[in-house]
């Protein structure tokens, strides 16, 4: 059975992180969200508002923590957490438009909390998926790219035996592993880089459970926080 391990590498960095991960089975992600998922999404999007208590977007506390973070590591220029991209939608008026069943769902999430969370194809995976700082040169093809993109050395990323999953900590999934519409199972993961928000985490992952069950016929198989005393999980 593979693992998702979160190495050594990471934690010299982040010694207080914690590592949210949530484990889902029996996934249906073939037809269009349900107007529940619609409308969660849509409330989602409005509750996002409270995160937006400043004037300038990075000055946002639940944007900040993140700002300071990408700087501890090797990174693309210009390349921002995962929630910041979503906050930049929602304070332009866009908002976060449907993607699919199980984005939409984590993507509530997301903008409910103020906190990052991704998801991948758990059936795609080589090996162990590994989340540290890399030698570089890892394979990535982001959504729409035609050409590799590989890590730098001392970027942290997401990796398995075959190249990166999720390219500078939660910037940015890749074609390979990420979720579609023959998604069967799922492996969802919130970050944050101190132990001030676990309570949020489990809120959340419990809120993508409980949608991804009732909507998506899904089944939860682990749910469970990592930190640096407990780096492990077996996947489904």
């Amino acid at each position: 059975m593979s693992k998702f391990i979160v190495n050594e590498s990471f934690w010299n960095i982040f010694p207080e992180a914690n590592i949210g991960v949530l484990l889902l089975e029996n996934i249906d992600n073939s037809k269009e969200s349900s107007e529940n998922i619609v409308k969660l999404l849509e409330e989602s999007n409005k509750e996002a508002k409270k995160h937006l208590t400043e004037d300038q977007l990075s000055k946002n506390p639940v944007i900040a923590i993140w700002r300071e973070a990408y700087q501890k590591f090797k990174t693309k220029k210009g390349v921002r957490c995962s929630i910041e991209a979503l906050l930049k939608r929602v304070e332009k008026g866009s908002g976060v438009s449907t993607i699919s069943p199980l984005v939409d769902i984590y993507n509530a999430a997301s903008l409910k909390y103020g906190l990052p969370v991704g998801a991948e194809d758990i059936e795609t995976f080589q090996g162990n998926l590994v989340l540290g700082v890399t030698e570089g040169n890892n394979e990535f093809y982001a959504l729409g790219d035609e050409e590799n993109s590989p890590t730098l050395e001392g970027e942290i990323c997401y990796k398995d035996d075959k190249g990166a999953v999720c390219r500078c900590f939660n910037w940015r999934d890749g074609q390979r592993t990420m979720i579609t519409e023959k998604t069967r199972k799922a492996f969802v993961v919130i970050e944050y880089v101190n132990g001030e928000r676990n309570e949020d985490i489990q809120k959340a992952l419990e809120m993508i459970a409980e949608y991804a069950e009732k909507e998506l016929g899904a089944k939860k198989t682990s749910l469970k926080i990592l930190n640096k005393n407990e780096n492990s999980i077996n996947l489904i």
